[in-house]
């Protein structure tokens, strides 16, 4: 079994590859701790051992090197994932690894990359419309096909899957993205592999399409002071007499200009979480967390009331708007998880539990919810936003015997709702 260690900076979906094989594998993988993108990769150390201070890069446990993301994910891949024994199956492995790097890649960050401010916008570009032709052609080939190499998953499906991240995370939201049911279902499907849910974390779909901001790219130039290859290219073009013929539409970005914009993602600074603008107090979350996990509501309920610091958190009751449109128990659980879902960022500093009382075709959905802070929670980050309008939300008096009793119940999971309907299960957000 192969055991090594992965450099690489978070959230980079050529690194995922390598690492959702890892998860079918079971080879054993490291990421480095403390790598610093444009540090660490540039010292001598890291040159020694990878010359062209690219990564992903994976150092093996007897010190041995690889780099290249796509040669990295087949080290740790296991047969089944290469193609199996079949000699065709396997060249069609390598056939959508060429794909994804050749087709996918360069369109979805030329459209995307200008988006985000890491590019700047081109006149003319196509690369929306290459990118439409891209997720076209896998269309048709998933008409007809579960997988895009032979029956079961394999690295075809890892490396296109990744490669199509950005596409589905920024720009492809539903009305764009509903053309290509057939890739939808696919990429859905291995979304919610369990192998790959242990790497690619708190993904969402795109809901609302980025549109291009002029200013953005100024910002995230004086942001990261990163010089991008394609501006020298520029300047050096400016230097040379003008030609007089029209210039051809702007294609997908070069192999050198999505580097070097790979390093200026990677070198942004990352968001910080809307609750540490918000004063800390003394009540901790994990502690709570933990108590309520491991012991009985007899212990964890007490606790809780002992430790709150009222002052510097809240605690807040929602109300499901349309109980009346709820029909399956199970659709109405699935509603709770997805709201949790896309507030997966949002649980360093919150807690809830909601509860779903009643049957089939007659069902409420409430929830007893305590964050940092006196406000909505859900204000403090368009990503928050998503759910919470579908609720009433009522602030409660931490200190009242009212408010008390209502935190025991729906923290004990237990009762019935204010109609009268029994409980009937419950979710917590931890």
């Amino acid at each position: 079994m192969v055991q090594g260690t992965l450099y690489t900076y978070p959230e980079n979906f050529r690194a995922y590859k390598a690492l959702i094989a890892a998860q079918y594998s079971g080879a054993q993988v490291k990421v480095a701790d403390n790598f610093k993108f444009g540090e660490t990769n540039k010292s001598a150390d890291f040159l020694k051992k990878f010359p062209g201070g690219k990564v992903p890069a994976f150092e093996t446990a007897d010190g041995k090197t690889l780099s290249e993301s796509n040669a990295i994910a087949y080290l740790l891949a296991n047969e089944q994932l290469r193609g199996g024994k079949c000699p065709f199956v396997q060249a069609q492995v390598q056939q959508w690894i060429s794909f994804a790097d050749n087709e996918i890649v360069p369109a979805s960050c030329a459209w995307v990359f200008p988006l985000l401010g890491i590019l700047p916008q081109q006149k003319n570009s196509t690369a929306k419309q290459e990118a439409e032709a891209v997720l076209e052609q896998l269309n048709q080939k998933l008409l007809n096909s579960t997988f895009l190499a032979g029956e079961r998953i394999t690295l075809a499906d890892i490396v296109v899957f990744s490669s199509l991240l950005h596409l589905y995370e920024y720009v492809l939201e539903p009305s764009a993205r509903s053309a290509f049911g057939n890739v939808n279902r696919w990429f859905v499907t291995i979304l919610n592999q369990k192998q790959v849910q242990a790497v690619v974390k708190d993904y969402k779909l795109c809901e609302k399409a980025l549109v291009f901001d002029p200013k953005k790219y100024a910002e995230f130039q004086a942001k990261t002071g990163a010089a991008k290859p394609q501006q020298q290219a520029q300047q050096k073009q400016e230097k040379k007499p003008k030609e007089k013929k029209e210039p051809a539409p702007k294609k997908a970005a070069e192999p050198e200009e999505l580097d070097a914009a790979d390093e200026a993602l990677a070198a942004e600074p990352k968001s910080k979480d809307p609750f540490d603008a918000l004063p800390k107090g003394t009540f901790n979350f994990d502690d709570f967390k933990r108590v309520y996990s491991n012991e009985d509501e007899a212990k964890s309920i007490p606790y809780f009331f002992d430790k709150f610091d009222a002052e510097n958190y809240s605690i807040w009751f929602g109300e499901y708007k349309y109980n009346e449109e709820l029909s399956k128990v199970f659709m109405s659980c699935n509603l709770i998880t997805g709201m949790f879902q896309r507030l997966d960022k949002m649980r360093k500093a919150a807690f809830a539990s909601v509860c779903l009382f009643g049957e089939d075709g007659n069902s409420t959905i409430s929830g007893v919810w305590v964050w940092r802070g006196q406000d909505l929670a859900f204000t403090l980050s368009p990503d928050w936003q998503i759910d919470y309008e579908v609720y009433d939300w009522k602030k409660l008096d931490a200190k009242s015997e009212e408010t008390k009793k209502l935190v025991t119940q729906y923290f004990s999971w237990a009762g019935a709702d204010k109609d009268g309907r029994k409980f009937n299960q419950g979710k917590i957000f931890k």
